[in-house]
């Protein structure tokens, strides 16, 4: 997985050398400082590469940690942009902060490629059931439990230990809150991913962006674990994603559902240079980086001229 991130580091060197990108001018100068989600962090990298070879006297500093760090950051005035892959709290509006729509993606369970149960849960699907009994009550801790028919072994489920979108999207379509989730703790999607694949019964929760290699395709050694929104006890073909492009189809035809926004959280409404870097990731050129670093889902074009339209 490590190899991954080595592949896109040098993609965002080709993107800021390639595309033909918009940009405000060469008179631009100053920092623009972003910190938070790691579901955003990919693309904001490759965002902020191209900015600054559009324009020499800029420079982007962009640093994960997780979403609940990256709202807490911009509250606090310590970054320029929070970083955000969930819906923003009325605690933090009524604290100044003006989300901005940039992205979408979505959150997926996963288990282990090596788990001896793979048949099973391929064939049926994890209702919300039994995912809530896994996750929320606890009262799930074998497999034979949430899927009828299958072995009994135990589960090990693992959760998040930072403060994250992923975490927060994963509760909210349990009904709950972050903290309420049961489970190990992880720290970062990679940590999740990592635990999860050496683990032949775990189950963890992955963003869009980590759980596919820049080639489409499922990162060696996860499976993405269909959900069985309408309860059939069956895994639908349209629940069953074996690639990026299956899971694009159902996000983008709101099949998926734990889809999400992820939002830039800015301290009042965006102005300077702030502003001039956030349209140029809501801009032409902005969204052919989204497209080629492949993590993240860009906004429809008419939903991305009213994010514009609001700022200007």
């Amino acid at each position: 997985m490590r190899a991954t991130w080595k592949v896109l580091a040098i993609s965002v060197l080709a993107l800021a050398a390639g595309l033909g990108l918009w940009s405000q001018g060469s008179a631009l100068k100053g920092t623009v400082t972003l910190s938070g989600a790691w579901a955003i962090y990919p693309t904001a990298v490759a965002w902020g590469a191209a900015f600054q070879k559009a324009n020499p006297g800029v420079k982007v500093e962009v640093s994960a940690g997780g979403a609940g760090k990256g709202a807490a950051d911009a509250i606090a005035g310590l970054v320029d942009v929070g970083m955000v892959s969930r819906e923003p709290d009325p605690a933090e509006i009524q604290r100044g902060i003006a989300p901005v729509l940039v992205l979408h993606d979505a959150v997926f369970a996963v288990v282990s490629e090596k788990n001896p149960l793979l048949p099973v849960i391929m064939k049926k699907g994890l209702r919300r059931e039994a995912l809530v009994n896994m996750y929320i009550t606890g009262n799930a801790t074998t497999w034979d439990q949430v899927l009828e028919g299958a072995p009994k072994r135990p589960i090990h489920v693992f959760t998040r230990s930072d403060s994250c979108g992923a975490a927060s999207s994963w509760a909210a379509y349990l009904g709950k809150k972050q903290e309420d989730l049961k489970g190990v703790g992880i720290y970062g999607d990679p940590g999740v991913l990592d635990t999860v694949q050496r683990d032949p019964v775990g189950i963890g929760f992955a963003n869009f962006s980590y759980v596919f290699g820049r080639d489409g395709k499922i990162l060696p050694g996860i499976v993405l674990v269909p959900l069985d929104a309408d309860g059939s006890g069956t895994a639908e073909p349209g629940e069953v994603f074996k690639d990026r492009v299956a899971a694009v189809k159902a996000i983008e035809a709101n099949r998926y559902p734990v889809a999400r926004k992820n939002y830039f959280f800015v301290k009042g409404k965006p102005s300077g240079l702030v502003k001039a870097f956030i349209l140029f990731c809501l801009s032409e050129g902005g969204t052919r980086v989204v497209d080629e670093v492949g993590t993240s889902l860009p906004l429809p074009t008419a939903l991305r001229d009213q994010v514009v339209k609001s700022i200007l």
